[in-house]
């Protein structure tokens, strides 16, 4: 497949840390070459059987851009967890970002 979007413009440094057991935090980084008017909006889905919800409590940065989630009553199952960022910009198409997790193995 074609990934619409601007090389360098997806985020990076994707990473989730699970605490109090029912919290998790995941976080990203701006993309390198991403526009400075990039916003950025966090998907997931818990399992196959369930909806993908967006997040309900952004972390954002001093210009207001959502840098992370955080995630409460999270419950871990033994399937993968599948996260999706996107972007949008007035400037330019931003690329998406995805990846499955284990949460267990967080």
């Amino acid at each position: 497949p074609v990934f619409a979007g601007m090389n360098g413009s997806a985020i990076e440094n994707f990473s989730c840390v699970i605490y109090n057991i029912f919290l998790m935090n995941c976080t990203w980084q701006a993309g390198r070459d991403a526009p400075a008017d990039t916003q950025y909006f966090l998907y997931w889905q818990k399992s196959r059987d369930e909806e993908e919800m967006e997040c309900e409590l952004y972390i954002k940065d001093e210009n207001f851009r959502n840098m992370g989630c955080v995630f409460q009553n999270v419950s871990i199952g033994t399937e993968k967890t599948y996260f999706l960022v996107n972007g949008s910009s007035k400037d330019s198409l931003i690329q998406f970002y995805d990846e499955h997790i284990d949460l267990y193995k967080i």
